[in-house]
């Protein structure tokens, strides 16, 4: 394999979990535009996409492939609580009203 081969497959490899964290921090955003206002796009859409990154890559050692459908099931479940932890998460600031 060449050295542009290997940036293809890299680039193919990455492509699926950084378009799935992307993707699903933007329909975070729309869908809960209203408590999360104040939180930039960016807040939500690394550790996402860091996740499904980090999952792809624990299944690839794991299974010794790509492209299960466990890793694209654990992907979704992986974003969705790097989603959930950075915008309703324990340590998010709360405003106090009073």
């Amino acid at each position: 394999m060449g050295p542009l081969d290997a940036i293809w497959h890299l680039f193919n490899f990455l492509l699926a979990p950084l378009g799935l964290g992307l993707i699903a921090a933007s329909l975070c955003k729309l869908a809960w535009w209203r408590p999360l206002r104040a939180v930039r796009w960016s807040r939500l859409a690394l550790p996402a996409a860091g996740a499904a990154v980090l999952i792809q890559i624990i299944f690839l050692v794991w299974l010794g492939r790509d492209g299960r459908m466990l890793t694209y099931g654990a992907q979704v479940v992986g974003t969705a609580l790097a989603l959930w932890w950075t915008a309703f998460g324990p340590r998010r600031r709360r405003s106090s009203t009073g």
